[in-house]
């Protein structure tokens, strides 16, 4: 029995010592495949959360000054068009040489006034869709991921940076519809909130 053990715990050691620090040490590395795999699920993940809702979920938020989910989306619209893939192609073209243009993070509430929100899910899904075909296109290189351009505030950044950043950025925005949503029903869930983390997160 005890040399039983003995061999089980060398197995165990063996898989989360050293190899296993290894191996999810690469797995944690960013792998364009990867990257990729997650912004084409988003479309579908929005449409699933909010396709069909009822306007009082459309338009809830967290107090003045804050996103509805509605003008979230209009923001991931405005992304598509004007940050992600424009910049990805002045780092191959152009390089640190010529800086990205600022980004407007308010101009959804411009670009997109009127628009429903079938609307916007659509174009989002169409836009995105595009944008992936462009990156798959490029068939990018280790070397040229690990090009850089200029940030017109951060400075030096690598494509590499810029395409793990558009993921994360995907991720903060579903979490972010999420958490409005929940608020809605903040004052509702009573002595419930105690347990409800997604409550106390960021409130206004």
């Amino acid at each position: 029995m005890q040399a039983r053990l003995a061999s089980a715990s060398d197995r165990l050691v063996g898989y989360f010592g050293v190899g296993y620090s290894r191996f999810v040490e690469a797995a944690l590395e960013f792998q364009l495949d990867d990257a990729l795999d997650v912004l084409a699920r988003t479309p579908a993940a929005l449409a699933g959360l909010l396709d069909g809702i009822g306007p009082g979920w459309q338009g809830a938020n967290e107090g003045p000054e804050t996103w509805s989910p509605v003008e979230i989306v209009g923001h991931l619209i405005h992304g598509e068009e004007t940050d992600w893939v424009p910049r990805a192609r002045i780092i191959l073209e152009r390089g640190e040489e010529r800086p990205f243009d600022p980004f407007n993070r308010q101009a959804q509430f411009a670009r997109f006034g009127g628009w429903s929100l079938p609307a916007l899910l659509g174009r989002f899904d169409e836009l995105r869709g595009e944008n992936l075909a462009t990156v798959r296109g490029w068939n990018l290189t280790a070397e040229q991921l690990d090009r850089r351009g200029r940030h017109p505030e951060l400075g030096t950044v690598t494509l590499r940076q810029l395409l793990a950043t558009w993921v994360v950025h995907d991720l903060d925005h579903v979490a972010q519809i999420a958490r409005v949503m929940a608020k809605r029903y903040a004052a509702d869930v009573g002595p419930w909130e105690a347990y409800l983390s997604i409550l106390r997160d960021r409130r206004p």
